[in-house]
């Protein structure tokens, strides 16, 4: 079967843009992608489409795909509209890569596009996270979650009110402190993971914040739900990314030093196992099925980009990629080894804590960051000689964990 290649990838500034809509921000995204690979419109044969926030905030329920591409001008190709939570730009990618391995088309477009700031919407805004899970069940569902934190003695800041946030920052706060209990890990060692994330996002230009926090800086933060602070958080970010496709048929079209191959892609959704049941956790379960379709292991791996939407997240999703051993996550954030220059770089655009997460892109914009590297035109943050790159990207939750998760891993 043919092999099937990134060929071009653009992605928009992060921030908030009250005044962009999801038409612009898709129609730079994509302008820019359509760019990088020397491809135009009518190259493109088939397209699938990410937003989760349209519906709920301004009333756009169906068709955003259509609305968004053809105002381009894309016409009379199939359009598939793909909702996966954070994790459905990446879940457009995996479904692309099957449509052109299966010889349906040659040449594909996965567009994420979102907005999250509506200032003049500041209680829906919040609310729309609550989508994220099963609202039939949402309070069993958040009561189970936040007590797999419980038993580990709390400071006395861990019991105020923090004021308006995320109800998945409460969850991530739950689930980093079963870790905590679990594995000794400590908040100084979730702070040294997103001070290496900031740092990076310092030479991302196109990253939301590019400030430079010391592990004390995080530390010293605005407490959001303990061990979390504002700086462990991911911000509301408003923007799009883009990629290109091809299969090996269609390649000749393109630049074929600059493709990059996608050597394994795996969605998977969770599980009913126990909640101390780490070894079937569903981001080790795809990370497992897309190195094994890549035919590659953790330690080949030469830079990745995992999903943190909290600093915690990082934390054991490098222990689900392999990175290092269960329980082991916080000790290999402090060591340095997932910094620049360190064993295997992680978050080197900043992550979703520090470049931004504006949820229906953020998959296909760890697949731009990615293809960046593998380029060797990251400029100041680039992993030298790296060959072979994994994402991890998650999405809402159901039961004890995320409710999916895609791992793709690409090589040059």
């Amino acid at each position: 079967m043919t092999d099937i290649y990134i060929v071009g990838i653009g992605m928009t500034a992060l921030g908030k843009f009250p005044d962009k809509s999801v038409k612009e921000l898709t129609n730079e995204a994509v302008s820019t992608a359509l760019t990088d690979a020397g491809a135009t419109m009518g190259d493109v044969e088939a397209a699938w489409f990410s937003n989760t926030r349209q519906g709920m905030m301004e009333g756009q329920n169906t068709v955003r795909g259509q609305c968004a591409l053809r105002s381009m001008g894309f016409e009379s190709i199939p359009i598939v509209n793909v909702e996966n939570a954070c994790c459905s730009s990446s879940t457009g990618l995996n479904q692309a890569y099957a449509y052109l391995k299966a010889g349906m088309g040659g040449v594909a477009l996965v567009a994420g596009s979102e907005k999250m700031f509506y200032p003049e919407k500041r209680d829906l805004m919040f609310q729309a996270f609550r989508g994220g899970w099963d609202v039939h069940t949402q309070e069993e569902t958040e009561a189970r979650l936040l007590a797999l934190g419980e038993g580990l003695e709390l400071p006395p800041e861990a019991l105020e009110d923090t004021g308006e946030h995320s109800v998945f920052m409460d969850i991530y706060a739950s689930l980093a402190r079963q870790h905590m209990k679990n594995f000794g890990t400590t908040q100084r060692q979730i702070a040294a993971a997103a001070a290496k994330s900031h740092f990076h996002s310092t030479m991302n230009p196109l990253a939301q914040y590019q400030k430079d926090f010391s592990v004390d800086d995080v530390l010293n933060d605005r407490l959001i739900s303990w061990p979390l602070t504002r700086a462990m958080c991911a911000p509301l970010s408003d923007g799009a990314g883009a990629l290109v496709l091809a299969s090996a048929d269609a390649l000749d079209r393109f630049d074929k030093s600059r493709a990059i191959k996608v050597m394994g892609t795996a969605l998977v959704s969770g599980s009913d196992r126990d909640p101390n049941d780490f070894d079937n956790h569903l981001g080790m379960v795809a990370a497992n099925r897309a190195y094994n379709m890549a035919g590659v292991s953790p330690e080949d791996v030469d830079v990745a980009e995992v999903h943190d939407a909290s600093a915690y997240a990082e934390i054991v999703q490098v222990e689900n990629m392999g990175f290092c051993t269960r329980g082991d996550g916080g000790a290999l954030a402090e060591s340095g080894e997932t910094k620049l220059g360190g064993r295997i770089p992680v978050n080197t655009s900043g992550g979703l804590l520090s470049k931004g997460h504006p949820i229906g892109a953020t998959g296909a914009m760890q697949i731009q960051e990615l293809v960046t590297q593998l380029r060797g035109e990251a400029g100041k943050r680039q992993v030298e000689g790296a060959r072979i790159a994994a994402a991890e990207n998650g999405g809402g939750f159901f039961g004890i964990e995320e409710a999916a998760t895609v791992v793709t891993v690409l090589g040059r």
